[in-house]
């Protein structure tokens, strides 16, 4: 929107160390992320302070040390590992000469070029939108107010405000778009639970290996690569758990630390699967040395988007990469299942995995042994269409006696329907 150099393939990446923890990136995962965008790093300027500058968000030295490293390198585009404001990107731009892009922009880029479903390519353009809005000032300085007189009479408005304008109508469109979309996913939430069907969403640092456990114990195929954000569209799949029956199992975008609050605002309705969750596997690299980290940021934009609620069983990945770690199972005092140790690329551990799913959607589960008459035999019917039957046999008297597993809510259900008969035939033992 306002005249801008144009972006090349050759970056320079700039770090800038700060002392307070608020501010502080990591380089390692900066060049990961240059990576997964298709940029090739050419050379990388650090620098440290203790708070940014306003005018080039480093300081002048540095900012002068980034030009002549531009120049020397032939670089096409400066990356930094930090949010810019609009006025240091185009400082910066002057300078250097070249394009200038922030962190939140190339996450931006990424997501732009993963998209594949009509609903994430109109989640991305309104991000994309939203962070564009702010660098629209004095953008169009070089056209004035369209003038007065014959065959020059025009709206009034400059460049800029008009861009606003359009701005504004295109962001409204795709909200209203992306509102339709929102109320599909809550109808198909709705039917889930109305059929009683838990719902199991995976979520995790980006590149924790999520995608990849969703291919291992779906076999959906869904593309899972070692880079950031190889996932951006979520995917929805049935699985056959044990003692559960029919749980639906959700693939989600993965998180990253300073996640650009324009993404998690667009991500709305896909995020929207975690807040509404059974069970939230915490997907986490266990081979990553800043694992707790990656853990910690996750759990805030788990709070951010109001999931921090939803029961977690924490998944450590790629013990492949460990030494002497074997997959397990922890579980707290109770006895319940907190954690599972797996590696999702050799498919270690999967077995555990499913064992520690069950106990944790069994809980809404209740086991009962009836003693039903022959006289009754609708409850047979009406137990054997629930598929709910573990064992049954005759006994001398000729009644039917049965033990049956299902949802808690499915049995006060069908108790109420039934005039309570299921509990009159309750075997007290």
């Amino acid at each position: 929107m306002f005249e801008r150099y144009e972006s090349g393939e050759q970056a320079i990446l700039v770090h800038v160390d700060f002392s307070d923890d608020q501010n502080k990136e990591d380089l390692n995962e900066l060049q990961m992320l240059v990576s997964s965008a298709g940029v090739n790093n050419v050379g990388i300027v650090t620098a440290a302070r203790g708070a940014p500058s306003v005018k080039y968000f480093v300081g002048s030295g540095k900012a002068e040390e980034i030009a002549h490293t531009v120049a020397a390198l032939a670089a096409d585009v400066v990356i930094f590992n930090h949010a810019l404001t609009p006025s240091q990107e185009r400082n910066l731009e002057k300078l250097c000469c070249c394009r200038v892009l922030d962190r939140t922009s190339l996450i931006l880029d990424i997501f732009a070029q993963r998209a594949r479903t009509h609903e994430g390519k109109m989640q991305v353009e309104l991000a994309q939108l939203r962070h564009l809005s702010t660098r629209l000032i004095r953008g169009w300085t070089h056209l004035e107010r369209q003038k007065g007189g014959i065959g020059l009479r025009g709206p009034g408005e400059t460049q800029l405000e008009t861009d606003r304008r359009l701005l504004r109508g295109r962001i409204k469109s795709i909200q209203k778009r992306l509102e339709r979309v929102q109320k599909q996913r809550e109808q198909g939430r709705r039917s889930r639970k109305r059929a009683e069907i838990p719902t199991v969403s995976l979520v995790g640092y980006t590149n924790a290996g999520k995608s990849t456990l969703f291919n291992t114990l779906t076999d959906a195929g869904v593309y899972a690569a070692d880079q950031l954000f190889a996932t951006l569209d979520p995917t929805l799949r049935k699985i056959e758990l044990a003692e559960v029956g029919q749980a639906i199992l959700a693939d989600t975008v993965g998180f990253i630390r300073h996640l650009p609050h324009d993404l998690v605002a667009a991500f709305k309705a896909t995020l929207q699967e975690t807040q509404e969750a059974t069970l939230l596997l915490h997907v986490v690299d266990y081979a990553d040395e800043q694992y707790r980290e990656n853990v910690d940021q996750v759990n805030e934009v788990l709070s951010e988007i109001d999931a921090d609620e939803v029961p977690q069983l924490v998944i450590c990945n790629k013990i492949d990469r460990l030494e002497s770690v074997r997959p397990k199972i922890d579980r707290d005092e109770e006895g319940r299942p907190i954690r599972v140790w797996l590696s999702a690329q050799k498919g270690e551990g999967i077995d555990l995995l499913k064992l520690a799913l069950t106990e944790c959607l069994r809980k809404e589960m209740v086991h009962h042994k009836l003693v039903v008459p022959a006289s009754d035999g609708k409850i047979r019917n009406v137990l054997f269409e629930l598929n709910c039957i573990n064992q049954e046999h005759y006994s001398e008297q000729g009644d039917w006696e049965v033990e049956v597993s299902m949802l808690a809510s499915d049995w006060h259900r069908l108790d109420k329907k039934l005039d309570e008969r299921l509990t009159q035939y309750l075997q007290v033992t």
